[in-house]
């Protein structure tokens, strides 16, 4: 299996880095290892996280406030968006259907 962002979860992430690291030099670091090893986790268990309404799963990274929505397709881990918790839920919602095209 293998893990894929969608463009805009990929921004995402680069745009969080870039804030925690000017916000405290090394938290930016500190977030991509979290990340990262949260994202190995997944790949190693992609259906452990339930199932959502919306057709999709969550998993909540510890540290910082923010979670990966993500969808398993064929031998693919999605990366939906790297979102913060105390904002708008779903505002990526309509990312999902961007799978459907490729």
């Amino acid at each position: 299996m293998k893990i894929s962002f969608v463009d805009e979860a990929q921004l995402e992430l680069l745009d969080a880095i870039s804030f925690y690291e000017k916000a405290r030099p090394g938290f930016g670091r500190r977030f991509k290892d979290e990340l990262d090893r949260s994202l190995k986790w997944l790949l190693d268990h992609p259906e452990a996280c339930r199932v959502r309404r919306a057709g999709y799963r969550r998993f909540n990274l510890t540290v910082f406030p923010y979670y990966i929505p993500y969808v398993v397709r064929a031998e693919t881990l999605w990366v939906l968006a790297v979102a913060h918790s105390r904002r708008d839920p779903e505002y990526w919602i309509e990312r999902r259907t961007k799978l459907n095209e490729k």
